[in-house]
């Protein structure tokens, strides 16, 4: 781990302490890396939209707008490569709440959160992207985090290669 030293302006630095304790963070240091990873993997969705990313999308929606339920759920369905789970839940006599767990490229996944969001009856839309990496294990492909030297450099998820031992395998299923 590198130690780095910084000087910050006294409101800045104020600011950042107060973050940090409203944020319950044992030291800076930790508020520091969060803030950093989050810009990082920002940038990182920005420029690498085929890149995968799992995503949570939440909005509220009125309930008796016409054909609004039926729509939504039909464009899930129409994107089932990228919907996981959807959780759903009344909020009052018009209203619900529903969050969907998306994974997919990044691209695809905004375009999607995006149609949903902009239907009419929709409100409160929001959409939390995580860059992801994909990573050759068991013979199969799995979803892992972006680490943070891929992340700092800017350079698209590199797949790990395949030995000789693991294409032998068979994938379990």
């Amino acid at each position: 781990m590198k130690r780095l030293t910084m000087s910050l302006d006294d409101g800045l630095a104020e600011a950042f302490d107060a973050l940090v304790r409203s944020r319950g963070y044992q030291n800076r240091s930790e508020a520091f890396r969060d803030l950093l990873r989050q810009d990082l993997g920002n940038a990182r969705l920005r420029d690498h939209p085929d890149e995968p990313c799992v995503a949570t999308l939440s909005y509220v929606y009125n309930h008796h707008q016409r054909q609004l339920s039926l729509r939504l759920t039909d464009l899930q369905h129409e994107h089932h490569e990228l919907t996981v789970s959807t959780t759903h839940a009344h909020l009052d006599h018009d209203h619900c709440i529903e969050t969907v767990i998306l994974r997919g490229k990044t691209a695809a996944v905004r375009a999607f959160a995006e149609s949903v969001i902009a239907q009419p009856g929709v409100s409160h839309g929001s959409l939390h992207l995580v860059p992801m990496a994909t990573r050759l294990s068991h013979g199969h492909e799995h979803l892992g985090p972006v680490t943070a030297a891929a992340a700092a450099q800017g350079k698209p998820a590199k797949q790990a290669k395949q030995t000789k031992r693991t294409k032998a395998r068979r994938p379990h299923g």
